[in-house]
């Protein structure tokens, strides 16, 4: 799987002439973002096609990546859903760099997945108000939140 993510980050990430051998903080933080999004659309036990797309649209207008990038992004993010054990990997790294409003805007991100398919599921509030925590999001802008996400229908 590490091979997979060096070869997605390699071809469609880092600049042409580099020969890192760890992803930069911005494709890491690009992957955990992808997780997180992953993880609310799993959290009901049931991921819906809506739900898939809407975290195809996050990630292609959040990263401005292509529609094969993202889905290739989106193919990262369910090998390192499904090895993770806890949210800590991914929110260090977003707690380390992103800002207040950036971590507001990823909240609404995940409510905009919770609310794909049209059911907002007790698991899937109670994911993203565990995230929230997590982030250091204040209740008040984890339900403003909330509220604009029920208002947008796509990104």
């Amino acid at each position: 799987m590490i091979k997979s993510i060096q070869r997605f980050f390699d071809t469609y990430l880092l600049p042409p002439a580099t020969d890192q051998r760890e992803p930069m903080p911005s494709e890491r933080i690009r992957l955990a973002v992808a997780a997180l999004l992953l993880e609310i659309a799993e959290s009901d036990f049931s991921r819906s096609t809506d739900e898939k797309q809407v975290i195809l649209d996050i990630v292609r207008a959040d990263f401005s990546l292509s529609a094969e990038q993202a889905e290739l992004l989106f193919s990262l993010a369910e090998s390192e859903h499904a090895e993770s054990t806890d949210y800590f990997q991914f929110t260090r790294l977003i707690n380390q760099h992103y800002s207040a409003e950036e971590k507001v805007g990823l909240i609404e991100a995940l409510w905009r997945v919770a609310f794909a398919d049209q059911v907002l599921h007790h698991y899937e509030e109670h994911v993203i108000r565990r995230l929230s925590d997590l982030l250091h999001v204040s209740h008040r802008d984890f339900i403003a939140a909330k509220h604009r996400a029920m208002q947008t229908d796509r990104p």
